[in-house]
C-alpha cells in the first residue's frame, strides 16, 4: 500500500516538475520574442534615422567623394558615378555637379586714372570629372566662391588697371577678353574648367556716364551735321556738273548754227505745217532772213 502512495506521489510530482518547465519555458519563449520585437524595432529606428547617411543616390549629372572616417580620409583617386551607393553611417560621402553652371557676379575695377568701373559678369564653369577627389581635398564645395570668382576678378583688375577709362568703355570687348583669357588659364589649373566668361555690362560713375553721353550726343550731332554738308557737297557738285554738260551741249548746237542751216530748218517746218489738216495762216517774214510765221488753229 505504501509502494502505491509513493508511486503516486512521484507521478504527481513529476506531472508538477513538467507543468513548471512548460511554465518556464513557455515566459522565456514570450520574453525571448518580446526581446527579438524591441531588437527589430530599435533596428528599424535606428535604420530610419541613418537612412540618408546609408542609402545614397548619385543623379544624373554629378559624381561623389568618400570620405573614410577609420579608413583612410577622402579618397582622392576614386570617384564615383551615378546610382544607388550604400556606405557606412559613420562615412560621409561629398556629391559634386559636374555639369555647367552659371555664377552672375558684380565687381569693381580701377582704371590707371583711378577710376572705379562696374563689370556684371557671367561666369560658366564646371569642376573636372577626374579631379573632383582633389577638388575636395585642396579646395571642398565652395569651389566657385574660393578660386573661380577670386581668380577671375584678380586677372581683371590686373589687366584693366593697365588701361584709361576710356578704352575700357570704348574698345571693352577686347581688353576684357584679354582679362578673361589669362584668369581661364590660371583657374584651369586648380580643378575646374571655365567654359566662358561673359561681360553682360559695363556701368560708369554717374558723373562720368553722363558726360560720356553728352559727348555721343554731341559726336552724332557733328556726324549728322557732316553727313548733311556732304550731301549739299555732292548736290552743288551734281549740279555744276549738269550745268557744265547743257553748256558744253549748247556750245557744240550754236557751233553749227549756220544762216543756211536756219533758214533750211524754217523752210522745213513750214512745209510740215502746210501739210497738215489745221487751219493755218502763214505770214511771211521781211528782209533776207525771214522766215515765214504760220498761225492757225484746230480745224473744227
Amino acid at each position: 500500500m505504501a509502494d502505491a502512495n509513493q508511486d503516486t506521489f512521484d507521478g504527481d510530482l513529476g506531472t508538477d516538475r513538467s507543468a513548471v518547465w512548460s511554465d518556464r519555458i513557455a515566459r522565456a519563449s514570450h520574453f525571448s520574442g518580446v526581446r527579438l520585437l524591441i531588437a527589430a524595432l530599435l533596428v528599424t529606428l535606428v535604420a530610419i534615422y541613418y537612412w540618408k547617411d546609408v542609402f545614397i543616390t548619385i543623379h544624373s549629372g554629378e559624381a561623389g567623394v568618400m570620405f573614410y572616417r577609420f579608413g583612410g580620409g577622402t579618397q582622392v583617386d576614386r570617384v564615383l558615378g551615378e546610382g544607388l551607393k550604400i556606405i557606412a553611417p559613420w562615412d560621409t560621402m561629398f556629391i559634386y555637379d559636374l555639369r555647367v553652371q552659371e555664377t552672375k557676379h558684380q565687381m569693381a575695377v580701377l582704371t590707371n586714372e583711378g577710376m572705379t568701373v562696374t563689370l556684371n559678369l557671367s561666369i560658366r564653369c564646371h569642376p573636372e570629372p577626374d579631379l573632383v577627389g582633389l577638388l575636395q581635398k585642396n579646395v571642398g564645395p565652395d569651389y566657385r566662391n574660393k578660386i573661380v570668382i577670386a581668380e577671375v576678378e584678380s586677372a581683371l583688375r590686373t589687366t584693366l588697371g593697365n588701361f584709361p577709362m576710356r578704352d575700357v568703355y570704348g574698345s571693352q570687348r577686347a581688353v576684357i577678353q584679354e582679362a578673361i583669357n589669362q584668369s581661364l588659364e590660371q583657374v584651369q589649373q586648380k580643378f575646374v574648367k571655365i567654359d566662358g566668361v561673359i561681360l553682360r555690362e559695363v556701368m560708369l560713375p554717374d558723373k562720368v556716364r553722363d558726360s560720356v553721353e553728352e559727348k555721343m550726343i554731341q559726336k552724332e550731332m557733328l556726324e549728322s551735321y557732316e553727313f548733311r554738308t556732304t550731301i549739299a557737297e555732292l548736290e552743288s557738285k551734281r549740279r555744276l556738273t549738269e550745268a557744265n554738260g547743257v553748256k558744253a551741249a549748247n556750245d557744240v548746237i550754236n557751233s553749227s548754227l549756220t544762216p543756211n542751216l536756219l533758214k533750211w530748218e524754217g523752210i522745213a517746218a513750214t512745209r510740215d505745217l502746210a501739210k497738215s489738216n489745221n487751219a493755218k495762216t502763214v505770214i511771211i517774214g521781211t528782209g533776207p532772213n525771214g522766215l515765214p510765221i504760220i498761225l492757225g488753229g484746230e480745224k473744227q
